[in-house]
Formats: C-alpha cells, structure tokens, sequence
C-alpha cells in the first residue's frame, strides 16, 4: 500500500515546508542569560555582573554584554534578581484619588527623583475607601516593595500600621501620623488658608464662606486656617462652613447649599481645586458671575487652575517639590531604616487669576 504522495518540489523562496512548519505560530522562547553570553562571547558570571552595573568589568566587554542582549531583547529577571539582591528596587504608591491632578502632578517629580535612584513606582488608587487602600498594600507587600509612599492617606488601619512597621514609608499630606520611622511631607495648610483669606479681605469681602473636605486632615488644617484668619480679621459673625469632600460634584452641591442662603456669601474658599470647579459650576447654575458676584478661591493649584477658561485663584503647593522631597526621604530611609522620623513641611503661596474681585455688596 502506497503512502501519501511526496512533495519532492524545491522550495520557493520564504515558503516553509517539512517539519518547521508544523510547529505553528507560537511565541519563541524567551532569551535567557546563558544566550546572551554565548552571543557575546563571555561567561554568564561576566553578563551577570554588567547587567548588575559592576564597575569591574572593562568597557569593551560591557558593550559586547549590551549589544548582545538588545539584539535578543533580553530582560533580566527580576524576581531572580531581588532574590539575590535582597531587594526589589520597587516603591508603591498609594494615592487616596488619581482624579486629583495635585496627585497626578505630585507623582511627576516623586517618580522623576526614584529614577535617578535606580528605583521603579508601582501606582495604586484607594478613591478614598479603607478597603481599596488595605487590598493595594497588601499587594505592594506581596511584590516586596522597598518603600511605601502614602498620598492623601493617613496609616490607621491595622494593616497599614503593620506594612509601616517594616517597610519604609513616607506619609505626604497627612500629618497626624505618630509612627516610629515613618516620614512626612506635607504643606503649611494654615497658612494657605490664611493667605486666601486675607486676600478676599483685601477686595472687601466679609461673607467668605468655606466648602472644608472631611476627607482628611490636611483638610480640617485648611478650615482652622479659615476660622482662625476670619476671627484675626473680626469677621466671627460671617464664618460660613460647609461640609462636603475633595470631589467636583461635591463642592457643586456645598456650593448649591451656601449660594441659596440669604444673605449669600460674596467669596467662597474651597478645600482644593477639584471643590472649586464644582463651586464655579454652581455659580453658573444659579446665573451668578465670577467674580462681579461671587469670588471663588481654590487650594494647590493645579494644572487646571491656570486653564485661560477658568482663572482659577489658587493656593500653589509646591507638588513636584514635594515629590522630589518625598523620594528623598524614602530613598534615605530604604539605606538606613533606622533613622527617626522626620517631617518635612512647604510653605505656600498664593496664585491670584481672575475668579476673584472686589466685593459687590
């Protein structure tokens, strides 16, 4: 019995034919350090101590190890190389809301200072929940981070308090924090409630109202400046606060609940920006102007704040130095965890743009 005919053909040019083929399409196994030193022509040791950065090796081979794994496309393995190293070179932070752009902004100059470090960041959003931020530290720990960075997150829960008592850690925002070895980075916020205050004074305003975020206590900071800067100025009578958070539609509607008072507030100072862009938002509502009717001053001036359609008045945290100041501590404290707790306090600054004016009665 005759078996299958057999293609005896000579074949075309990139056709596959034989066995090869019957191999399909599936994806070719990863390049392994042993294939990048026979590419180079060294030992594995040798293709090991460059992909450590070892200063003892000379640079003629150094550049065969490089070029022969980016031709491979190499990757080291990273969890071989904690394992060895004893250390991940990771850092995760955990920020209460990525809709913040002060967050997003602060990231920017914490992730360009890890850099230079030799560090990666790892981002994790809580959105201001105790579940989210347990189920996010807990998968840091897992990955062995180096280092935790907490934005506009106070370490209460067990779980946070346990990670913060052998992982270093840096708290940014929230200074009500009396744990051994954690650093904190934060604002003056009394002070930068003051300077908005002081500032509507000046353009005669007595009915300044408050939206305070219950949110965190950077936030109850901010309204004690508030109150603090309204009785300095005799204007215990006009203090107006409002509760809300640190959400757009939650300045909307504290701003809904003070503009329909009688008398209404002239000037509205929010707990941050994203508050303020709902205060704007419930002024345009009600068909009131800013600032002819009613003057809207915001807190950290981000991005949006100076956007030509909104003008926002804003108190300016330094962000992207508070970042920098952040890797710094972090980076310090992964080298000696030892080290006692330190704090690390900006001083603000107050950004007029064209959402505030002179009183109108």
């Amino acid at each position: 019995m005759s078996g299958p005919p057999v293609n005896t053909a000579t074949p075309r040019a990139g056709q596959t034919v034989g066995p090869v083929a019957s191999k399909g399409f599936g994806p070719r196994p990863r390049p392994t350090i042993r294939n990048v030193a026979e590419r180079a022509g060294v030992s594995k040791s040798l293709v090991s101590l460059v992909l450590r950065g070892s200063p003892h090796v000379s640079e003629h081979r150094r550049q065969a190890v490089l070029q022969a794994a980016r031709e491979l496309g190499y990757r080291p393995n990273a969890v071989a190389r904690s394992l060895v190293e004893g250390r991940t070179r990771l850092v995760g932070a955990l920020v209460a809301d990525l809709h913040n752009a002060f967050y997003a902004e602060f990231l920017d100059g914490l992730q360009e200072s890890l850099h230079g470090d030799g560090l990666r960041l790892l981002i994790g959003n809580s959105q201001w929940k105790p579940t989210l931020e347990d189920e996010a530290v807990e998968a840091f720990l897992e990955l062995r981070v180096d280092g935790l960075v907490l934005l506009g997150i106070a370490p209460v829960s067990d779980t946070l308090v346990e990670a913060t008592s052998y992982t270093p850690t840096v708290v940014v925002g929230e200074r009500d924090t009396d744990l051994r070895g954690v650093d904190i980075v934060v604002d003056n916020d009394e002070l930068g409630a003051r300077l908005a205050v002081d500032h509507l004074v000046e353009l005669g305003h007595r009915r300044i109202a408050h939206i305070e975020s219950t949110c965190s206590t950077a936030a109850r900071y901010r309204c004690e400046g508030y109150l603090m800067a309204m009785r300095g100025h005799a204007l215990t009578p006009y203090i107006m606060v409002e509760q809300g958070d640190f959400s757009e539609e939650g300045g909307r509607q504290a701003a809904h609940n003070l503009l329909t008072r009688d008398p209404r507030p002239t000037a509205i100072f929010a707990a941050n920006d994203m508050v303020a862009l709902g205060v704007l938002a419930a002024a345009d509502d009600l068909g009131l102007r800013v600032p002819e009717d009613l003057s809207v001053v915001g807190y950290d001036n981000t991005q949006l704040s100076g956007l030509g359609c909104i003008s926002l008045t804003s108190v300016d945290q330094p962000r992207r130095a508070m970042g920098r100041s952040a890797a710094a501590l972090l980076s310090d404290r992964i080298c000696d965890p030892t080290k006692g707790s330190r704090i690390r306090q900006v001083t603000p600054k107050l950004v007029v743009r064209r959402s505030t004016g002179p009183a109108s009665a």
